[in-house]
């Protein structure tokens, strides 16, 4: 159960944040016309080096915040107020454009590139920031040290379940970006950002859980008077 858990409540957060479809938006003006092979391709080295960057971020999570001499209190309430604001952005975005036009400003380029080029932009921007952002980084952040503390294998069971939510949206990132021209043709975009708004509702919900839980500790943890 805590597994299972642990997965939903990543998966839940990282859905809104890494968008597959608002980003396989991105990704199609950016690439531009190439062969579906290309696509393929290149939506296989994104996804493996998504899984490869979130898992780094996940596990060294805890040294950063030991290094800068963060408490995990302080994490939850500030990463969750993060979350629940992204989900509230998500919520009250006016249309299905909104997520793909930020991330486009997050990536800072042009148009479509030649072909030589679009395996060596394979990390930088198609992975980090058009697919994983500065926001991804930030929730990975909360619910790696929300996992943290307690048990030994408590912990290494909630991150097992955050890794398991990486590798599934990262596959969908991967399906999304193979087909990415049929998919944008057939699904409307009215109705994925009606499904987003739905999901980021339950985002918001997570952040304030995670903020309460921090608050809490930190309260409880006050001198009497």
């Amino acid at each position: 159960m805590l597994l299972w858990n642990s997965f939903l409540i990543a998966f839940t957060a990282l859905l809104p944040i890494i968008n597959p479809l608002g980003s396989a938006l991105v990704f199609l003006g950016l690439a531009g016309e190439a062969p579906p092979d290309v696509y393929r391709s290149l939506a296989r080295k994104i996804a493996i080096n998504n899984i490869i960057f979130l898992a780094i971020i996940e596990l060294l999570g805890s040294a950063i915040l030991n290094f800068f001499g963060i408490s995990l209190p302080i994490v939850q309430v500030s990463g969750g107020i993060v979350i629940a604001a992204i989900g509230w952005s998500v919520l009250n975005q006016p249309n299905s454009e909104a997520t793909a036009q930020d991330k486009r400003e997050e990536a800072s380029i042009g148009p479509s590139d030649t072909l030589r080029n679009l395996e060596q932009k394979a990390f930088y921007p198609f992975t980090f920031p058009v697919t994983s952002g500065p926001g991804t980084l930030v929730v990975v952040l909360t619910l790696s040290a929300r996992t943290s503390g307690g048990l030994i294998a408590r912990n290494i069971v909630g991150h097992l379940g955050l890794f398991l939510a990486v590798i599934v949206i990262s596959a969908l990132v991967y399906l999304c970006y193979a087909y990415a021209p049929k998919i944008t043709t057939a699904i409307s975009p009215s109705t994925a950002h009606g499904i987003l708004r739905v999901v980021a509702f339950i985002l918001l919900c997570i952040g304030v859980q995670i903020a309460w839980k921090g608050l809490s500790a930190l309260l409880a943890a006050l001198p009497p008077r």
